[in-house]
């Protein structure tokens, strides 16, 4: 159940009401990893609230740490768990980039950066003449942490969707699943109904293993590397050859071995061994050449604390 953010703070810290709420106003107060300054904001359980006593006021919700890197061209960010790429778009990707969230929805990660890029141009005196957009050339899930790329020009949206189109962008993930997990290259070809209404490869569905009339299908390409082994789960890297949705999901999934946390496509699964609250995925590596220099450029992130946490409490298990 959902709970003002005044009263988990009141009751996390110890403190007046009226304490919770200068905390919370004055951006020392983050969920999920994003800077919250209403405190009536409505935070769900399970979302992790952190208290932050050196952290700056931050007027547009996102922390300085998130940006990884920023120039004329592109702006690479480390987007935390709980947040979407763009705001909800029911159209498909790029539908919905011409709006805002709704009134009510929490402000996607395409606004937070357009925001914080507004806040540094003008802090730098190269205020822009009206409001500061990002491109989207893609994005990842809404619970799935890490690296994303937007783009600040025409050239960099032109030659980034390029890029993601003939899959040349370095793409790495780091996921623990469940079970003893193997390295491996799984090659499938995605529909958007496997036959129980979710996304899945036509090849692992049942009766004919391959498109039937006028289904479309997707080749989905993912290069598994198993880098740690525990008694009831695996951490393994996840490198991308295609980008399609939920492909990592599905192809772990379809292996035997889903994300802790997968909720969606671990239909038969047993009740998983180590709790998560959110998809344990992390988008660690990025790479591409630049659009404008035409260098290989490439940046790397940890992953955040609740997947460390897990991995730490995995790796602290005794082996059976």
């Amino acid at each position: 159940m959902a709970r003002p953010l005044d009263g988990l703070v009141r009751e996390l810290l110890g403190v007046s009401w009226g304490r919770a709420r200068d905390l919370v106003s004055r951006g020392k107060i983050s969920v999920d990893g994003v800077v919250v300054t209403d405190h009536r904001r409505l935070v769900a359980d399970g979302a992790s609230v952190a208290f932050d006593v050196a952290a700056r006021r931050s007027r547009d919700g996102l922390a300085d740490s998130a940006i990884v890197h920023v120039d004329g061209h592109v702006v690479i960010v480390d987007k935390p768990s709980g947040i979407n790429t763009i705001p909800f778009d029911p159209g498909g990707m790029g539908a919905s980039l011409a709006r805002k969230s709704s009134k009510g929805e929490p402000p996607a990660l395409s606004e937070l950066v357009a925001r914080w890029l507004a806040r540094h141009d003008k802090a730098a005196g190269r205020g822009s003449h009206g409001p500061v957009t990002v491109g989207v050339v893609h994005r990842i899930d809404k619970e799935t942490s890490g690296l994303v790329v937007f783009t600040r020009s025409w050239l960099a949206k032109k030659e980034l969707t390029a890029a993601f189109r003939a899959h040349t962008v370095h793409r790495r993930y780091l996921a623990l699943v469940r079970g003893s997990a193997r390295s491996a290259t799984h090659s499938t070809h995605l529909v958007p109904d496997r036959g129980d209404g979710l996304r899945g490869s036509v090849e692992k569905r049942g009766g004919r293993a391959r498109a039937v009339g006028s289904e479309k299908t997707q080749l989905a390409v993912t290069h598994v590397e198993v880098l740690e082994r525990f008694d009831d789960a695996s951490l393994v890297a996840c490198t991308l050859e295609t980008g399609r949705t939920h492909q990592i999901r599905v192809h772990l999934s379809e292996a035997g071995n889903p994300l802790l946390g997968e909720r969606v496509y671990a239909r038969g699964f047993p009740k998983e061994a180590t709790p998560a609250r959110r998809l344990m995925l992390h988008a660690a590596e990025l790479g591409f050449v630049h659009p404008a220099t035409g260098e290989e450029v490439r940046w790397e992130r940890e992953p955040p604390a609740d997947f460390a946490d897990i991995l730490a409490r995995l790796r602290a298990e005794p082996k059976a």
